[in-house]
């Protein structure tokens, strides 16, 4: 049934509104405020917010597939029974490692970087490069889906945020100002990832 509520125009005149109308405007505007994607659509499935697709990688370096699997959420005490103070600081305070604090130059041996909370892979070493920056940087993720980007307005700046897509862990921000192919720059803090040497392939 078409309802009307009232409303006052420009000239003082009270004219009538058509809610039924309003509803269907609201959700068209919700329809393509969906469409256009929100910062965290991209790791959350359509179906279950609460599932992300990443791609999974062996700690020999290799390719597993893709996979859908559960976010993980967790208390924030059990948050800060599972990591260290930095490491908490960062990862789920959004902080911020002092320049040249961790272990930030590129390894001698092939791995993959993965995070500190979940162990999802994030970075190959192979991308790393010396940035002179103080902090780990790479030119790609290991994986577009393993990383989210958020705008980042914080300190008077605009910036773009990266998480990692399975646990929401803040890792660091990416610039355009990398090296070929991609020319950015991952500027993640050490304390969020940890390195995982490349192991050998299992026989088959």
């Amino acid at each position: 049934m078409k309802t009307t509520n009232h409303s006052h125009a420009a000239n003082g005149a009270v004219a009538p509104v058509d809610n039924s109308r309003r509803r269907l405007l609201a959700g068209a505007l919700g329809a393509a405020v969906v469409m256009t994607g929100l910062p965290w659509a991209r790791r959350a499935t359509a179906a279950d917010p609460a599932r992300v697709r990443i791609v999974v990688f062996g700690d020999d370096g290799e390719r597993v597939g893709e996979k859908t699997l559960d976010k993980i959420v967790k208390t924030d005490a059990a948050w800060r029974r599972q990591l260290s103070p930095a490491a908490y600081r960062v990862a789920r305070q959004a902080g911020t490692e002092r320049p040249y604090s961790g272990d930030h130059e590129k390894p001698d041996t092939p791995g993959l970087y993965r995070c500190v909370c979940c162990d999802t892979a994030l970075f190959d070493a192979a991308t790393q490069f010396h940035s002179g920056t103080g902090w780990p940087s790479f030119w790609a993720p290991i994986a577009a889906n393993n990383v989210s980007e958020h705008v980042d307005r914080s300190f008077g700046m605009r910036r773009t945020e990266i998480t990692c897509t399975r646990c929401d862990a803040h890792l660091g921000h990416v610039f355009n100002d990398g090296p070929p192919p991609t020319r950015l720059r991952y500027c993640m803090n050490a304390v969020a990832l940890r390195f995982v040497p490349t192991t050998a392939p299992s026989p088959a």
